[in-house]
């Protein structure tokens, strides 16, 4: 898969799921709400200012067909009661909507009402960068502050799953540092041998990794030749690690905004994806990561049932 378009194309090929969307009072998130229901992609419960909502619906026009709209009293009403119809089998993945990002993962980390397996959250974004034939995976610009280096392996295992949803097997996982030689005086680099060696070793399974590798080398395969790179990840990287959510918000939005990617985004790691953009991205964005999360609970569905 080299595009998002064909993410679109592929989800729209499968039966269709329900996505539970908590404050789904926002234009932009009905606008991806539509053009998911048109494409056959998903249905959809809507949580939220039911007023509001309707108000939305009906002042663009939106073609909403089936989908049913449930009044909640405030935002986090909102999502306990869109992590309560995945939780209780009434949909197969959480959205969210015109929320915070704290708010909705106190529901979805909630002991008794979540969605919470034991396994390390983590965030997952798909990036469409032109001038590049391959998707690239960007994770964890958003869940995990500071992770060591058995939450970084959980985090290479999440992003591996979804890279198995969309049909990239064995993926290329780059772990990124400044440099792409082993420094002691630079953490990020020991663990990004360590993590190569793991996978080396079958402690982390389904993915090739060779790190540290610095952004450049780990994407471009002319800087790897350059400096000398012999290896089987360097410039072909399909999911780049990061040391730390500083690194990761900043190529996050380095990409969108500077280099105008396309792109989805999840939090795996839960009982179902939880699709999480952020509040300023586009409704294509949203339907991208529609579309990633349908491929990737499917995915999930058939790994419980050990297909």
């Amino acid at each position: 898969m080299k595009n998002l378009a064909q993410l679109l194309g592929t989800a729209r090929d499968r039966p269709s799921l329900t996505i539970a969307v908590a404050a789904a009072e926002d234009v932009e998130v009905l606008k991806a709400v539509e053009e998911a229901v048109r494409m056959g992609i998903a249905n959809f419960l809507l949580f939220g200012d039911k007023k509001a909502i309707e108000d939305m619906v009906c002042s663009h026009q939106f073609e909403l067909k089936e989908s049913v709209i449930k009044d909640a009293k405030d935002l986090a009403e909102s999502c306990k009661l869109a992590v309560a119809a995945v939780r209780d089998g009434e949909a197969d993945v959480v959205m969210k909507g015109l929320v915070p990002t704290s708010t909705i993962l106190k529901a979805i980390l909630n002991k008794e009402g979540g969605l919470r397996t034991g396994n390390v959250l983590s965030h997952v974004a798909v990036f469409e960068v032109d001038g590049f034939n391959r998707l690239f995976f960007v994770t964890d610009a958003a869940m995990n502050i500071s992770p060591d280096l058995q939450t970084k392996a959980e985090i290479i295992r999440n992003s591996v799953d979804v890279a198995n949803a969309i049909g990239i097997t064995q993926p290329k996982v780059a772990p990124i540092a400044a440099v792409e030689v082993v420094n002691p005086e630079m953490p990020a680099t020991v663990e990004a041998a360590l993590l190569s060696k793991m996978a080396e070793r079958g402690q982390i399974k389904g993915a090739t990794i060779d790190g540290p590798l610095a952004l450049d080398n780990a994407i471009s395969l002319e800087a790897a030749r350059h400096k000398g790179i012999q290896s089987q990840v360097a410039g072909l990287a399909d999911i780049l690690v990061v040391p730390n959510i500083e690194v990761g918000n900043v190529l996050y939005k380095s990409l969108v905004y500077f280099a105008r990617a396309k792109l989805a985004a999840l939090v795996v790691g839960a009982k179902a994806p939880v699709v999480l953009t952020s509040r300023a991205d586009s409704h294509e964005a949203k339907l991208y990561s529609i579309a990633l999360a349908v491929l990737t609970a499917q995915y999930m569905s058939s790994n419980d049932n050990g297909s």
